[in-house]
């Protein structure tokens, strides 16, 4: 008897750190279900990059922020790829504008914690519903990965309602660890630093500087989406065991504290 595979589901994997962290798991074994708010020429390539490594892909077409659909939406998933083993909340938000929190306006708050933090905690809700449920093999590994932000401790005073978001993306992680570990499933929060993504870019040359002038990372130079990917296919593949509910600071070292 053939031993199913592992299958993944990756939100905001159109592009950026989700597609890196896809394209990973595909080439350890994993099929992929892709997740993007369009159906448009992105979601389609992201699909044909991550079909090359092998396995099944489907491609599921959602705003990740309506809770409603969050049943339908596995269910699509699991209608091609079979039953779900993990699930990378990954798509994320950044702020309307960066500026004064003193003018931060309730469109760009709700928008991050709507995204960032409420959609995380939902799906994850529904994910592990069906895990709790569901007869489970003792010898597969199962995993709730949440990437939030080296913002859910660091301070970045001009994307406040941005910082607050991934705050509480931290805590969504903690506390499904307490909740799942009795079941055996794995919780990890994946928390990147700067990484070079279409949300940085309109940074990337004062990162780039502090980073070269300022000692910004201790390791120096900017991440990459494939680095956020080789981790969340190692939690995901047990490679951590008799581990859960652990911080991974993927930062350079960002955030040592330095005197």
């Amino acid at each position: 008897m053939t031993t199913p595979r592992h299958a993944a589901f990756v939100t905001g994997s159109s592009r950026g750190i989700g597609l890196a962290i896809a394209e990973a798991l595909a080439e350890s074994g994993f099929d992929i279900a892709l997740n993007g708010p369009a159906v448009d020429a992105e979601l389609a390539a992201a699909a044909e990059r991550v079909a090359r490594h092998g396995g099944k892909v489907v491609t599921i077409v959602a705003d990740i922020g309506d809770i409603k659909r969050h049943e339908r939406l596995l269910d699509e998933a699991e209608a091609v790829i079979g039953p779900l083993s993990t699930l990378v909340n990954n798509a994320g938000v950044s702020v309307l504008s960066r500026g004064d929190l003193l003018d931060v306006s309730e469109e760009s708050y709700d928008r991050c914690i709507r995204i960032n933090a409420k959609a995380m905690f939902f799906l994850s809700q529904a994910f592990a519903r069906r895990l709790v449920k569901r007869a489970r093999d003792d010898e597969r590994f199962y995993s709730l990965i949440n990437v939030s932000s080296s913002n859910a401790i660091a301070v970045a005073v001009q994307r406040g309602e941005y910082c607050a978001s991934k705050a509480a993306a931290a805590m969504i992680s903690k506390v499904f660890a307490v909740r799942l570990g009795p079941e055996g499933i794995a919780v990890y929060d994946i928390q990147p630093g700067v990484i070079e993504t279409a949300m940085t870019s309109v940074a990337k040359e004062s990162y780039q500087r502090r980073i070269a002038d300022e000692g910004l990372t201790l390791l120096p130079r900017m991440g990459a989406p494939a680095d956020i990917g080789r981790i969340a296919a190692t939690l995901a593949r047990g490679d951590l065991p008799y581990t859960t509910g652990q911080v991974i600071s993927a930062d350079a070292g960002m955030l040592v504290q330095r005197f």
